[in-house]
């Protein structure tokens, strides 16, 4: 996917108040630097306020301009509080980028007893971005403008084995936004799904396999925010993405017996946390074949 230029960027975002959950690390942390380096002001939000007072600190000191404020996204009480403080700060924000989330990686078989795992991820995922959407939808509405970018994952379009919890939550998030969209589109406002493909975040470093598998890096993720915000497409998706949707949508079957083939490639993630991780060929050759999911 080309990357587009700062120049392009800077024309849509400078000047913009822009939050950006789960902006301590990753994703959410290089499309913070990205679109300060552009012009914008990035309201940086996650759970540890350390770490974003360091990213915030960063910025300033590259030139950009950031505020922070720590809050907990599977919290609905601790969310309202901190986006009711937000726009008493600001007025209003003009890009919501729902970036904070939480992956499990765990067939259903191996979670029958983990009822938690699916409340966990659906709690930060969905509810989580669902509430904070519902903060500022109000004011977006009332300004007949704004945008809202939600990270989901490559994993909504390929139905990926032992991503059930997380998958799901994503899913959820997706049709809401889906339905949303047409919603508020006469006032102007816009919604983006992306689909990202494996990104080399904390979040995946768990699982050992995954040092081994194709990856986006974070600033090329960072690219894809910044090409939504830009171009304002009903979705984003990789070419893999795009291929696993279609081919699920046309001959379900095929879909379906390819990722049983990679459900039997690759280990659970108890055997995949191990030292002893390196995949074989097999595996090597499936990973070039059919990427990861974010």
């Amino acid at each position: 996917m080309a990357n587009i230029s700062k120049k392009v960027i800077a024309k849509a975002v400078k000047g913009k108040n822009i939050l950006i959950t789960g902006a301590s690390s990753g994703i959410g942390e290089r499309t913070a630097h990205l679109l300060s380096e552009c012009g914008a002001h990035v309201i940086l939000l996650a759970r540890t306020e350390e770490n974003l007072k360091m990213v915030k600190d960063e910025i300033e000191k590259n030139g950009g301009k950031a505020s922070y404020y720590a809050c907990d996204l599977t919290d609905m009480d601790d969310i309202e509080k901190t986006t009711d403080k937000i726009i008493a700060d600001f007025n209003h924000i003009d890009i919501l980028v729902n970036n904070a989330g939480r992956s499990i990686r765990r067939s259903v078989h191996e979670s029958v007893n983990r009822f938690h795992d699916f409340e966990r991820t659906m709690n930060i995922n969905y509810f989580g971005a669902v509430k904070t959407i519902l903060a500022f939808l109000p004011i977006m509405i009332s300004r007949q403008t704004g945008q809202i970018i939600n990270i989901s994952s490559i994993g909504v379009l390929a139905n990926s084995p032992r991503f059930a919890a997380y998958v799901a939550s994503k899913a959820a998030l997706d049709a809401f936004s889906r339905c949303l969209a047409a919603e508020v589109k006469g006032h102007d406002i816009s919604i983006t799904n992306v689909f990202m493909p494996l990104v080399r975040t904390p979040m995946i470093a768990p699982t050992k396999l995954y040092r081994y598998m194709p990856a986006l890096m974070p600033d090329e993720a960072a690219m894809m925010v910044a090409k939504a915000i830009v171009e304002q497409p009903n979705s984003i998706a990789s070419n893999m993405g795009k291929f696993a949707s279609v081919t699920f949508s046309l001959v379900p079957a095929f879909n379906v017996g390819l990722q049983s083939m990679g459900y039997r490639i690759f280990p659970s993630s108890s055997a995949a946390q191990t030292t002893d991780s390196k995949p074989n060929i097999a595996q090597r050759a499936f990973a070039k074949l059919i990427p990861g999911e974010h």
